[in-house]
């Protein structure tokens, strides 16, 4: 009778974090679709419960706060998109500058998706107090993880400066990203592709040394 009794509340406890994972699951599928659709402010709590199907105490309990929810779907489609996009340019192998150069062609398929809403990290920090910390904090670590990737594979293409030349397309992306969004047009990618591939050569030109003092002032003369 004892064992029975313990089995079934085990079962019943399975069955209880089951329904509480797939309620999360909802929830930050319908957060997800919402906020990037239509912007964090503007998408209150009742429409994120009516799309997910799930009660109101329900979100309440599993994050707190609408705030919470930012946060975790922040965290969420910053990783989806990371492995997305890494997984994109390392796909196929070939050398460094080959898989950078895949880079805008993969981000043109992204911009001609139905659901492409821009950068969920810039829109966040975009329609937010500009002085607040917390949207920029979780788009900082981001940004992060896809800049060290960059320069990783810039310096194994002989870059001689791999954090700048990650830097300068770092901002083609972020560039990209913003005119697909305004414009939707993912041709865009394609310039942007353009100017990165003139910065490919250049990066691999040692920059000649600063003259200094008097041979300094004797050349600008």
């Amino acid at each position: 009778m004892g064992k029975s009794a313990s089995k079934k509340k085990s079962v019943a406890a399975v069955s209880a974090a089951g329904d509480e994972e797939s309620a999360r699951g909802r929830l930050l599928n319908a957060a997800t679709h919402l906020f990037c659709k239509n912007g964090i402010n503007a998408t209150g709590i009742d429409a994120i419960i009516d799309e997910a199907g799930t009660a109101k105490t329900t979100l309440y309990k599993l994050f707190g706060s609408k705030t919470n929810l930012v946060h975790a779907v922040l965290e969420s489609e910053g990783k989806q998109w990371r492995e997305w996009f890494i997984g994109a340019i390392e796909a196929g192998g070939g050398d460094p500058q080959t898989k950078l150069a895949r880079i805008f062609p993969a981000l043109k398929r992204w911009f001609g998706e139905e659901r492409f809403y821009g950068c969920p990290f810039i829109n966040a920090v975009g329609e937010h107090d500009k002085d607040a910390k917390q949207f920029r904090a979780i788009a900082m670590r981001h940004k992060k993880v896809v800049l060290a990737h960059i320069e990783k594979l810039a310096g194994e293409m002989g870059a001689v400066e791999p954090e700048s030349l990650a830097h300068q397309l770092a901002l083609l992306i972020d560039g990209a990203i913003v005119a697909a969004m305004v414009s939707r047009d993912p041709g865009v990618a394609d310039t942007a592709a353009i100017a990165a591939g003139n910065l490919f050569g250049p990066s691999k030109v040692k920059k000649p040394k600063r003259a200094s003092g008097a041979t300094a002032q004797l050349v600008a003369v």
